[in-house]
């Protein structure tokens, strides 16, 4: 039977009991029979070359949540060694994605540049035992010489340097005497070796170029093979959670820690999310941007955090996901709709709920006096009755939406028709008596006429309708622009394309619609940027950090339809 844990979140609250996946297992494991005196010490260790996406969030939450719930320490690392394409815009963008999903690592801020100095000691120590050396080969000559994986490679004739002059030309390298890509320096391990990883690798690489930390102080900078183990030998890690791509690269930094005789951390891997419709790879996702294909990291279409905050996800629902997905050891692709399904979980029992109408329709109540105006109370959140209820008015002219109303209905349809009765949504049963229409024959505006003795519930003679329909007041109506989202690629494996093409073939050109002549309630007058809400019968919105007093701006976070639970649903019938 697997392991149980019943453990306190980082807000000191009970999780509750919930099977440990193996990366739990294996720290339980540890804690209990003393390894690493009892300490348990992750970290989240990310390039500031990108910014952080719905991937990233599962191993922050997972360094982060294993650190909180044993009691532990997780550093924020930045692992800055390729001063090409870092910018200090990624780090400040990453710390605030990770304090925004909830995660504090107390003052434990660093660098992999505060170890520029130390690594290049260890790397002198490793000379010194005729464990490294620097190479001339260029790099075609460098892929030559590795080799295959059904064929060895060949050692450089570089390798057999004396101590001395790798010394000597270290140093000079780190002088700046030499030109980008003309040396660097290698670890000498065995070009033979089965592990590609392990055919002498590079560890020090030249190039002339300003670090947004270290300036112009280095022109030589540590690869990653190089700079990772030692990051976390250094900061006492314990657990050194990686993805599986770097399974392979395991034995190389064992035997980095193991020649230099250093503090040497566990390394555990675990799959990285993949997730339908949508790309993960930073390159890829830093060519959207600046191919001008959206409209910046930020875009509500993009996994990014800061693009998914601003779509209108809360922080607690992207946690909610992670949690649910667990972590495992093998690759595989999670459907989206189970994101949205831990989205609309969470939204469902926070989001005040308001009305709005997004492609309005005028509709007259006749026999409703022009000039009165009633306040009609209105539920804030079913879900949560200590919201309470707000005011809503209601007046002689309203909007509702256009595809409430057809004029020669199919089956059922059971909204507004001519002669037909419906409920409005905390107010009055309504019944159509007549459709304008323009010289075109399109229609603008509906006649209609009440029933008074209806207000908020249903008739006294006991007459029932099929449908309840949203509204807004036409004279205190506040009109907004709203942003409908969809997929942004419409293949489910978008990296999968045809006839030579690359992903960017697989783009939904319907993945953003745009309307600009809708109406809310005025109660939204004073939401502020990324308050989230529900529509009611429309979805969820939140207000963009664009929106201003003269302009109301909100982006559709999730329809009210929940496909993941109707996979479920119908997965639970099959059984």
């Amino acid at each position: 039977m697997a392991a149980v844990n019943s453990r306190k979140n980082s807000d000191g609250q009970d999780t509750g009991d919930a099977r440990l996946d193996f990366v739990r297992s294996i720290v339980a494991e540890d804690c209990k029979t003393g390894k690493w005196d009892g300490r348990v010490a992750t970290r989240f260790p990310p390039e500031p070359n990108g910014y952080l996406h719905i991937g990233h969030a599962k191993s922050i939450c997972l360094n982060f949540g294993i650190a909180a719930e044993f009691g532990g320490t997780c550093n924020l690392r930045f692992d800055d060694t390729n001063p090409q394409k870092e910018e200090q815009e990624y780090v400040d963008s990453i710390i605030e994605d990770i304090r925004w999903l909830g995660w504090d690592w107390e003052g434990r801020l660093y660098f992999a540049s505060d170890y520029f100095e130390q690594m290049y000691q260890y790397a002198v120590q490793l000379v010194k035992a005729g464990k490294a050396y620097v190479c001339d080969l260029g790099a075609d000559e460098m892929r030559e010489y590795r080799g295959t994986l059904t064929e060895p490679g060949r050692d450089s004739p570089y390798r057999n340097r004396g101590i001395e002059e790798n010394l000597d030309l270290l140093e000079r390298m780190r002088a700046g005497e030499f030109p980008d890509g003309s040396r660097t320096l290698r670890a000498k391990i065995d070009m033979a070796n089965p592990n590609l990883n392990l055919r002498d690798p590079i560890m020090y690489r030249i190039v002339h170029a300003s670090h947004h930390r270290t300036g112009d102080k280095w022109c030589i900078y540590p690869t990653y093979d190089w700079a990772h183990g030692l990051e976390d030998s250094v900061e006492k890690i314990t657990h050194s959670i990686c993805t599986l791509e770097f399974e392979n690269h395991r034995p190389l930094y064992d035997w980095f820690l193991d020649a230099l005789g250093v503090y040497h951390p566990q390394q555990i891997e675990f799959a990285r999310l993949n997730l339908s419709y949508t790309v993960m790879s930073k390159r890829k996702l830093l060519q959207l941007v600046q191919e001008g294909l959206v409209s910046g990291w930020d875009d509500p279409r993009m996994p990014t955090i800061c693009g998914m905050r601003r779509r209108g996800y809360s922080p607690e629902a992207i946690r909610s996901f992670c949690k649910v997905i667990s972590v495992n050891k093998f690759n595989s692709t999670i459907d989206i709709a189970l994101l949205e399904h831990c989205l609309r979980e969470d939204l469902n029992k926070t989001s005040a709920r308001v009305m709005a109408v997004l492609r309005p329709l005028k509709v007259i109540i006749e026999n409703y006096p022009e000039d009165k105006t009633e306040e009609l109370d209105a539920v804030n959140n079913p879900e949560d009755p200590s919201a309470g209820t707000r005011k809503v008015p209601f007046s002689r002219e309203l909007y509702i939406e256009r595809e409430d109303f057809i004029e020669e209905p199919p089956k059922k349809f059971y909204r507004l028709a001519p002669g037909r009765e419906v409920r409005l949504r905390y107010a009055y049963f309504v019944t159509c008596t007549d459709v304008i229409k323009d010289a075109d024959g399109n229609i603008v505006e509906l006649h209609c006429t009440y029933d008074p003795a209806t207000q908020g519930g249903d008739a006294p003679d006991g007459r029932k309708v099929k449908a309840t329909l949203h509204w807004v007041s036409a004279a205190h109506a506040l009109k907004a622009e709203v942003r409908l989202y969809d997929n942004l690629f419409t293949k489910e494996n978008p990296n999968e394309a045809e006839d030579g093409q690359d992903f960017k073939a697989n783009l939904n050109p319907n993945s953003l619609e745009v309307l600009t002549d809708c109406f809310v309630e005025p109660s939204l007058k004073e939401a502020g940027p990324l308050n989230r809400f529900q529509f009611e019968r429309l979805g969820y919105f939140c207000v963009d950090p664009d929106s201003s007093e003269d302009k109301l701006i909100f982006n559709r976070t999730a329809a009210l339809r929940d496909t993941w639970a109707k996979i479920r649903k119908a997965q639970k019938l099959q059984k």
